[in-house]
């Protein structure tokens, strides 16, 4: 009975006899690999088991884990940095209708889209969120206004700013713009007795489109009516013109009895009413002077009377 081993050790053997390159090469004798296949015939020791490559298990382990990290993003929301607060709210310089706002830009983060100025909760204005200052205009005169202002990115709104209180510039006396409907009362205090006393309704026009200038009054009093130009230097308004209405005597006898009208006030008091500084009070004096007038039937003597003057706009 042949031995397991001397079985395998003669097939070799036989391979090794029969390969023709084996029999051509004079070195063959001295190849290693040719010992290695002698020392077959002994006894075989333990074979280390052969490591398997992981390679291609940790590539997929790899693409699986960045296809869900993927996904992940893609599902979760992105968070979009905080719309911050606008800071460093301040007022610049201002006038009678204007009022310049200036602010900081955020200390970090994206710039907002824009900036909304917000004047008693409403919107007064917009800037694009380059730019960090904002001017209103048509503002009345002497007033006080409170003015917010907000960041928008991507629209959402920021918190508010802080409040800030600012008051127009109050123009002097002498800048009022003299117009509208007057309620002047006159005051007789002579020197001729039965001189015009009582009120009157007074319509002012200004002469010009903006600002103080001079007017037109008409004057309306019963049969005492007349139309004047004022002249203005600074707060003070003067003018004359001719009276009719006024008559010598009575009945169908009576003859016109015309009187030159002298007025001069000055403006006591203004407010500011939408974008004018209008005036709303004024003192003054009313002259009238009365020439001789006659017919054949009647006459009437020159004379003069003077009225205080205290108006107020109604």
């Amino acid at each position: 009975m042949i031995e397991p081993d001397g079985a395998a050790h003669d097939a070799r053997d036989l391979v090794t006899e029969q390969d023709p390159a084996a029999s051509q090469d004079p070195a063959a004798s001295q190849d290693p690999a040719a010992s290695r296949g002698r020392a077959t015939s002994e006894a075989p020791g333990p074979v280390a088991p052969r490591r398997r490559r992981r390679w291609p298990v940790f590539v997929v382990a790899v693409v699986v884990v960045l296809g869900l990290a993927g996904g992940l993003l893609a599902w979760a929301p992105w968070t979009p940095p905080p719309v911050l607060r606008p800071t460093g709210l301040v007022a610049g310089p201002a006038t009678a209708n204007t009022i310049a706002l200036r602010w900081s830009r955020p200390p970090t983060g994206p710039l907002p889209d824009k900036y909304l100025i917000l004047g008693s909760g409403q919107v007064s204005g917009s800037v694009a969120g380059t730019i960090t200052s904002f001017q209103l205009a048509g503002l009345t005169p002497g007033t006080t206004y409170q003015y917010r202002v907000v960041a928008v990115r991507g629209g959402t709104r920021s918190p508010q700013s802080a409040l800030l209180t600012v008051r127009t510039l109050t123009p002097p006396i002498s800048q009022a713009r003299l117009q509208g409907s007057w309620q002047v009362i006159a005051k007789n205090i002579g020197p001729a007795a039965g001189g015009t006393n009582g009120g009157m309704t007074w319509q002012l026009t200004p002469r010009c489109a903006a600002g103080p200038c001079g007017a037109v009054l008409r004057v309306t009093d019963g049969t005492f009516s007349f139309k004047m130009r004022l002249a203005r230097a600074g707060a003070v308004y003067k003018g004359r013109a001719v009276a009719n209405g006024e008559r010598c005597g009575s009945g169908s006898s009576s003859i016109p009895d015309p009187a030159t009208v002298t007025i001069k006030v000055r403006i006591t008091r203004a407010v500011g009413e939408v974008q004018a500084w209008a005036a709303t009070s004024l003192t003054g004096t009313m002259v009238g002077t009365y020439q001789d007038v006659s017919s054949a039937s009647i006459a009437c003597s020159a004379s003069t009377f003077k009225a205080s003057l205290a108006g107020s706009q109604s």
